[in-house]
Parts: structure tokens; sequence; C-alpha cells
């Protein structure tokens, strides 16, 4: 089946659909990963938009039901070059169409995507729509150029949690070399686990996991939870989670987050560290074509050791913005010099904008999580 893409400023691709078909409007990002589409896909920080995979050939390991960060596809469409229909590899249990049709989740193969690429890097990302059943070019473009601004959509309200809930589960045990061949990879776990209120404003499911990890007591409650309510649960450690969009958009969780801080230790990742940065007086600003990828390196500036990290966002927090007086800066991105990391110099916050957790990526950042732990734990002293 043929498919079109037509972004805003004109640009048109023809491809193949091998997803569902049909038509969608949103926003055109590329992700570098060369692996990890499944977890790309799921990730809910993507709701609103079209995903670019620089890597030519994906989709050759499959699909399996343990490799997911949320229950279903998040991406409005995924954009390859090549969609592999016979995975080889023993956890696969579907092929990557397949898995995309069965949720109804549009995708275009056969599209030059380092050209794609290289037009966003240019031009930004922009709106564009997707089709399989209209290829009247003009009408298309019309139709992404009136597609509302990402900023515009209730994307978190949309991602989070309806409900509150317990999660338990941590990750399987990494393997790393010892002087007798290897050795499981364990991070510190306290005898009591930490009480931990996760406000869900799209958290992935390995940050969960990796709470668990080093002793947390997880409950995530839904990004409209009032800070009455979250404190309600007698919490140790409130964590700020990633999700989509715009920090400014989602006025009502900055309120909550102002109002907890310096209450209980806080930690923020992605969206959370935006609006973190928000809540101390900061702003935030969109990036041209935004950090998607695992290879983005990040410096540490209290030892100038480099992290390469996971991120996926298009908004940071703008430096000039904070007042140093009162924030240090701990982690800046060496490609564009955006701030990457913060923490208050008087009370037990701090905030990051790259993927501790990664899935998919390196662990080169998996011990950034120890600090909120230690600082529950100075509390409990």
């Amino acid at each position: 089946m043929r498919a079109i893409l037509a972004l805003e400023d004109g640009t048109i691709f023809y491809g193949r659909s091998f997803g569902a078909p049909g038509e969608r409007v949103g926003e055109v990002v590329f992700n570098t990963g060369m692996t990890g589409y499944q977890e790309i896909v799921t990730d809910p920080s993507y709701r609103g938009q079209m995903v670019v995979m620089t890597y030519p050939h994906i989709g050759n390991y499959g699909v399996n039901r343990l490799d997911v960060e949320s229950s279903f596809p998040q991406v409005e469409a995924l954009i390859v070059r090549d969609a592999c229909e016979r995975p080889s590899n023993y956890r696969a249990e579907e092929n990557l169409g397949d898995y995309l049709r069965r949720y109804g989740v549009m995708g275009i193969a056969e599209v030059d995507t380092r050209r794609l690429t290289r037009h966003i890097r240019t031009r930004g990302a922009m709106k564009a729509a997707l089709s399989t059943e209209c290829f009247d070019e003009e009408k298309l473009v019309l139709r992404a150029q009136e597609a509302p601004d990402i900023s515009e959509l209730p994307l978190v309200a949309a991602v989070s949690t309806r409900e509150p809930y317990h999660w338990q589960e941590g990750t399987e045990p990494e393997w790393v070399p010892s002087a007798d061949g290897f050795r499981p990879a364990v991070l510190p776990r306290p005898r009591d686990p930490y009480r931990v209120v996760v406000l869900d404003c799209g958290v992935k499911r390995n940050i969960l996991r990796r709470l668990v990890d080093v002793g947390c007591d997880v409950w995530v409650v839904p990004h409209n939870t009032s800070a009455r309510d979250i404190l309600a649960y007698e919490p140790e450690g409130i964590l700020l989670s990633n999700g989509p969009g715009d920090p400014q958009s989602i006025p009502e969780v900055l309120e909550t987050v102002r109002s907890l801080l310096g209450i209980r230790p806080m930690f923020g990742i992605c969206l959370g560290h935006q609006l973190m940065g928000l809540a101390l007086g900061g702003r935030t600003f969109k990036l041209k074509f935004g950090h998607h990828g695992c290879n983005q390196p990040t410096k540490i500036l209290a030892t100038g050791e480099v992290a390469i990290t996971s991120q996926n966002h298009n908004f940071a927090v703008d430096i000039a913005s904070l007042d140093l007086s009162q924030v240090e800066l701990t982690h800046m991105n060496l490609n564009d010099g955006t701030l990457e990391g913060m923490r208050h110099k008087s009370l037990d916050l701090f905030s990051v904008q790259f993927h501790p957790e990664a899935s998919p990526g390196p662990h080169d950042a998996a011990l950034t999580f120890v600090p909120f732990v230690e600082m529950m734990a100075e509390q409990r002293a």
C-alpha cells in the first residue's frame, strides 16, 4: 500500500505503508538510536509525534511483550527506510508492522530518511500529515499547516494514569565484568524501602523499575493529583516523571510542583526537570529539533566526566533565567550547551534532562538515582 508524508513547508515524501492504514497529523522528529525501536514506539513522551529512525534497517529483532515502556504504542507514526518483515531473534513474538497494525498506528517505509533528517536539522521539527487514503499533495500540506501545535494539545492528560497504582517490579540483573568472569550489578538497597510517589506525566516503566532497584516502595499517581493528596501517601520522596509536550501547557501540574518544593526530597526527569526549572522561577524554550536518541554526550560538571545518555525532549530550561545563587548547574549537553541537570543549594531537590534509566540506551547514568535515595536517607536520619 502506498503512503505519502507531507510536511507543513510543502516537502513531500512517498513510501510504502507497513503499519495501519488511514491518515494522521503530528510533529516530525528524528531519533538517532540504532536499536530500541520498541521502547521508542511505546515511550509516552512521543505522544503527538511522528518519529523518523535515522538507522536504516528497523524491525530486525521483532517485538516482544517485555521491552515496552507503556501498555501500547504512543507515537503518531513511525517513519523508516527499511522495515524488516521477517525478524530473527529468540525473544521475538511478532514483527513490527503487525504490532503497529494491531494498535492502529501508522508506519511508512522506503522513505529517504537521511534526506528527511537533514531537512529537519536545517528547518527544525515541523508538523506533517501522513496518509494512505489521500494523495493530493496540496490538501495534505494544508492539513499539516492547520494542525494544532504540539504545545496546544493535552498530551500529558492523554498519557497519564487515570488511577493510582502500586509498582513493585524491578529490572533483571545486569552483568558486569569481575575477576571471576561476570557478576550481577546490584545497586545499593536499604533494608526498609523508601516510599516514593511518582507524579505521572507519562512515566516510562523502566524509571519505575530503577526506583525499585535502588530500594523504593513506588506509588504512581495521576498528573492532576493535588499536593495535599500526594502528601497523604506520607512519601519520603517525590519523583516528577518524563512526559510529552510543552511544560508550560500544564499549569495545574506546575502549581502542584511549586506547592511541594522543599517539603520532601524531589527528583525530576526530563519533563519533570523542566517543571522543576519553571517552579524555581526559570523559563523554558523549544529546541530547534530536540534531543532524541541514546547517544547524547552529557558532561558532569563536578568531575568533568562525560556520560553518553538517552534523551527524548523538545524543550529545555533556559540557564539565563535561573537564580544561580540558589541553583547549582550539574550537567551540560556537549552538543549544544543546553542544561542537562541542576540541584538546589539549600533544598533537597535535583533534576536531570536526560533519561538515567535508559531503555533504550547506555547505562552510563544509572547511578543518577542514588542521590535521590541519599536525600531520603538523610531525612530519615
